[in-house]
């Protein structure tokens, strides 16, 4: 059947022609003097509707219609047009010039010329969905190569290295929301011991994000390098992004300069989140007034002062963590916020408390690596802390779901001691009675232990 039609095809042009892309369009004719190239057809052109809702051939004399395509028809000396329809779906038109003999298209002709549109015109859709597939198969790779390489050099203008501060714990977490983002944080080791500390965020995602994100974190090195004051590194950085930041796209960044022999927190903020810090009395939103980077330029940036005593702890954070929403699809938010700030670091437990629940974590977590990930590195056991006014409780989940954690039994000490039963399996008993409650929950992927103490 393949080489019939083709055999037609030729009857008529005297060569075959093929889609060369998949929007609608007209398939070329050939003569022995004419070569004509396929022609994009606009959506509104009225030949369309018209072709769609005719069956058969057309003949371009005849139509009389408003349309540019139609004229470019008659020009390129098009007589027939056989619209090609799958599904309904009007995908292309197949032209026809005179025929070599100069004779005119006979009754058969138009009928072999409408059985071929009919069979073709599947063939043709398949051939435009296919290039088309090709064509975002090949964007798509293309895409993806770059997020990797985009991903790779973002990773690589992270700190490598948290700095060693006396006296002093400094924690990071860093998880964009896409393949790539465009939040960072920055350490610069300053004179007389002192430390620069830098948290940004662009307001965009993917790869002019993370290009922004590279360009800001050179802009603010050059800055601090040349500056002392806060406000001063941030007003020349915003100059200098100023003229060169996409449109619509601006970054927010807090800097400070922090003195751990002091406890020192000098910094100013360019519309960023509001850093939290922690004391005694309670949590304090630390507030220092200036736009964001890159939207206006000559900004004057405020500096605000604080220290922080022995105890005390501050947190600088994107609005990643505030925006983020559980699978209930509640937003984290500020309140919760300020309340898990609020509440870190005041249990003070009982020493005896303090010792029953470290070994009891420690044991709950040693059996979820041993026994429920079976020492796999690539599994994680993961241990999440809840706190209220009433009660302090551990969740201890391994990844080990799909067989039962068995009951705890109370030892038979004598039959242990007699070698009638292994010396192993005091874990569970011994966590239990550690604990105010002890909590056993299983799926078909993850084991849950929950120690419960109450306050």
């Amino acid at each position: 059947m393949t080489t019939q039609l083709l055999n037609l095809w030729r009857r008529f042009t005297r060569r075959s022609t093929e889609v060369e892309k998949a929007p609608l369009s007209s398939l070329p004719a050939q003569t022995p003097s004419t070569v004509i190239e396929p022609m994009e057809i606009a959506p509104n052109d009225p030949l369309l509707a018209y072709a769609q809702s005719v069956a058969g051939v057309v003949e371009v004399d005849q139509l009389q219609l408003d349309s540019p395509t139609l004229r470019e028809l008659k020009q390129a000396n098009i007589q027939l047009v056989a619209p090609l329809v799958s599904q309904g779906q009007l995908i292309g038109l197949l032209n026809l010039g005179p025929r070599l003999s100069d004779q005119e298209y006979s009754s058969d002709d138009r009928r072999l010329l409408n059985n071929l549109a009919v069979q073709a015109a599947p063939a043709v859709r398949v051939a435009q969905l296919v290039y088309q597939q090709q064509v975002e198969t090949r964007q798509r790779e293309r895409m993806e190569q770059e997020l990797r390489v985009a991903r790779i050099v973002q990773e690589t203008l992270l700190p490598r290295e948290l700095p060693a501060l006396l006296g002093w714990q400094v924690a990071t977490y860093w998880q964009p929301a896409q393949a790539i983002g465009g939040d960072f944080y920055d350490f610069i080791a300053l004179p007389d011991g002192r430390l620069g500390i830098v948290i940004a965020d662009v307001t965009d995602k993917g790869v002019p994000a993370a290009l922004v994100m590279a360009s800001t974190r050179s802009m603010l090195r050059g800055a601090i390098e040349r500056y002392t004051a806060p406000g001063e590194v941030l007003k020349r950085v915003n100059n200098l992004l100023c003229p060169e930041i996409p449109p619509k796209m601006f970054v927010t960044c807090l800097y400070a300069i922090f003195n751990p022999d002091t406890g020192h927190f000098w910094f100013a903020n360019a519309g960023h989140n509001l850093p939290g810090q922690r004391t005694k009395e309670g949590v304090i939103e630390l507030r220092a007034r200036g736009m964001p980077l890159g939207l206006l330029p000559d900004m004057n940036y405020e500096e605000v002062e604080t220290t922080l005593a022995a105890g005390d702890s501050i947190l600088l954070y994107s609005d990643g963590l505030v925006e983020a929403h559980n699978a209930a699809r509640e937003m984290f938010g500020f309140p919760r916020l300020r309340h898990l700030l609020a509440i870190n670091g005041q249990l003070d437990l009982p020493p005896r408390t303090l010792e029953r629940l470290k070994t009891a974590v420690a044991e709950t977590t040693m059996n979820a690596i041993e026994h429920g990930n079976g020492f796999q590195a690539d599994l994680m056991a993961e241990i999440q802390v809840l706190t209220s006014a009433q009660a302090l409780i551990v969740r201890i989940t391994d990844q080990g779901g799909g067989k039962r954690i068995p009951d705890v039994q109370t030892p038979n000490l004598q039959a242990k001691l007699d070698g009638l039963q292994s010396p192993r399996g005091w874990g569970l008993f011994l966590i239990k009675n550690m604990v105010d409650e002890m909590h056993i929950s299983s799926d078909d992927q993850y084991h849950t232990v929950e120690l419960v103490f109450h306050l």
